[in-house]
């Protein structure tokens, strides 16, 4: 029986091991940012969502129909949501391109995951991209996220 217990509790000590590695080594990098003109599309695993490219349909989110008061900066209420919901401001490109990257972190582990918003004006879309740094799932974080964001925005 103790021999089992020990057994139980070392385990649990690798594994929380683990989590406090990976937590570590997401907090660096950076954001893909832009690949000809676009967010960039999703690894295979399932811890991404991304409104860019439809075909993929394990990752896919519809992108947001925004049509901002203010026309001449876009993202200046999509900043706003942003840091409301906890994130981190990271990049923000000229207002031409109309590109904003951030950072959230979870509350256990600390890990980051990136978030990244393209603002189309012609089709007034916004594109989103959320995913994890490191890991495989997500447990449906971003996906939630980005629908948290579409919320935010339409209201």
């Amino acid at each position: 029986m103790k021999t089992l217990l020990l057994i139980a509790v070392l385990a649990a000590v690798i594994v929380l091991l683990v989590f406090l590695l990976l937590g570590i080594q997401s907090k660096s990098g950076a954001a893909p940012g832009l690949k000809g003109g676009a967010l960039s599309q999703c690894p295979t695993s399932p811890n991404c969502a991304c409104s860019e490219y439809p075909n993929d349909r394990e990752h896919y989110v519809m992108p947001i129909n925004y049509d901002p008061t203010n026309p001449a900066a876009p993202m200046e209420q999509v900043k706003a949501v942003i840091l409301q919901m906890g994130g981190k401001l990271a990049e923000q490109t000229d207002p031409q391109t109309h590109y904003l990257a951030a950072t959230f972190s979870s509350r256990f582990f600390r890990f980051v995951d990136d978030l990244e918003l393209r603002y189309d004006a012609e089709s007034k879309l916004l594109h989103i991209r959320s995913a994890s740094r490191v890991g495989h799932s997500d447990l449906g974080v971003n996906a939630k996220r980005v629908e948290a964001i579409r919320q935010q925005l339409q209201n």
